[in-house]
């Protein structure tokens, strides 16, 4: 029998990492706490990496727009503080270790990633489903989630499968499933499971992956004006390093992050194979606010569903609403629109239509590990994830108001719960 999950099972249940807060919230009104300073990060990074090599610093103002935004907005707890303090810093170490890399390794450079299959939409859309059955084709390849973790020293063909990092980040994603049960319902999580391509975007601290950590709305609206050149750089070094290693005919990556900047997108991978899913608007909405409450909530004391809710409806506004006038300017067939439903409901038949917009088929044998995988893990292996619009703020009715010219212009079902 599957158990319900929703944000409100969330939350620190190590009794030592709760005293741990406890002991903070009387330290920090004598003014100790963990520190959180650029300078201080900066130099952690480089001491762990043993180089000062970052290749620029473009990753500067991002750090200090977010770690003011902490300060000021985010309300952790001294675990939380302790957490993101490390974030950052492993977020630098891998950028001087690939930075590092490449510049052992000119090669990398002349790495073409071509064609890579690029899944654009919004969170809860189905998202992660499709970027584990396009990596099923023996001719493409998802970024693993141990990868995205440290792509370099890439693996090889040779030493992949016994690639220590896989163990260790197994290790990494079930003491994150210890310390927040209720994660692994809500999102899929593997160390051999695909990626989203966030990770890579994140070296350059210009992600909406940092936003999910902790309520950051000030760094929020700096990274929706901000340019992500600098981010689509790092992404393209990393895919380049990892292809030296396991050469691929094409990539599958995915992240919602892609739909808020699709031209800088472009710019950096022009014959991209685009995909945007759609979803019923209102139940991702209440989808994505309780799985950014229930991450958010390992990091402070005094969540926000509230301010959470309204913060994520807003960005996924916007995002829907940048996709949107990309569309109307842009050639007919520039991407490919799959909805959820379908997706769901013929998943096979789904991919053929997608590769059939492209002018290809998939191979017999991708669609034979498509079926196999569909028989080993069912949706709600791990739980079903479960949530009410009430929680934050809205009712279904007034979220498909807000949604109604996105619905209407795509045909997007609602869904009823």
């Amino acid at each position: 029998m599957t158990n319900d999950v929703t944000f409100r099972d969330a939350g620190l249940r190590s009794p030592l990492l709760r005293s741990l807060n406890v002991v903070g919230r009387i330290a920090s009104r004598a003014g100790i706490r963990p520190r959180l300073d650029p300078d201080e990060i900066v130099a952690r990074a480089v001491n762990q990496a043993g180089s000062a090599n970052l290749g620029s610093d473009s990753y500067r103002e991002p750090l200090e727009v977010y770690v003011a935004a902490v300060e000021s907005e985010a309300e952790l707890s001294t675990f939380g503080r302790l957490i993101l303090r490390s974030m950052l810093t492993n977020q630098l170490v891998s950028r001087i270790r690939l930075r590092e890399w490449t510049d052992r390794h000119p090669e990398a450079a002349q790495e073409e990633i071509r064609r890579p299959w690029i899944i654009l939409g919004l969170p809860r859309t189905g998202t992660s489903i499709l970027s584990i059955l396009l990596g099923l084709d023996p001719m493409a390849r998802p970024i693993r989630q141990w990868e995205a973790r440290t792509p370099v020293p890439p693996s090889t063909l040779a030493s992949a499968a016994e690639d220590p990092r896989i163990l260790e980040t197994a290790k990494q994603l079930d003491q994150l499933h210890r310390l927040n049960p209720p994660f692994k319902a809500m999102h899929p999580t593997g160390a051999m499971l695909a990626e989203e391509c966030v990770p890579f975007l994140m070296l350059d601290l210009r992600t909406l992956g940092l936003e999910t950590q902790a309520h950051v709305p000030s760094y929020g609206r700096w990274l929706e004006r901000c340019d992500m050149h600098s981010a689509y750089q790092q992404h393209k070094f990393a895919l380049q390093a990892l292809q030296t290693g396991q050469p691929t005919e094409s990539w599958v990556l995915k992240t919602p992050n892609h739909l808020w900047c699709l031209e800088t997108l472009l710019e950096f991978y022009p014959d991209a194979r685009l995909i945007w899913t759609h979803r019923d608007p209102g139940l991702v909405t209440a989808s994505v606010s309780s799985l950014n409450t229930t991450l958010q909530s390992t990091f402070t004391d005094r969540p926000n569903p509230h301010a959470i809710g309204a913060e994520w409806l807003r960005k996924l506004k916007l995002a829907v609403d940048r996709g949107m006038a990309h569309d109307e300017k842009a050639e007919p067939g520039w991407c490919v629109h799959i909805h959820y439903e379908e997706l769901l409901r013929e998943p096979i038949a789904a991919i053929r239509r997608l590769y059939r917009h492209f002018g290809e088929e998939p191979s017999p044998l991708h669609e034979r590990r498509i079926a196999a995988w569909l028989r080993e893990k069912p949706q709600t292996a791990d739980g079903k994830h479960v949530y009410d619009p009430a929680d934050f703020g809205w009712s279904y009715e007034e979220l498909a108001e807000i949604w109604r010219p996105y619905r209407e212009r795509y045909g997007i079902v609602r869904e009823t719960r």
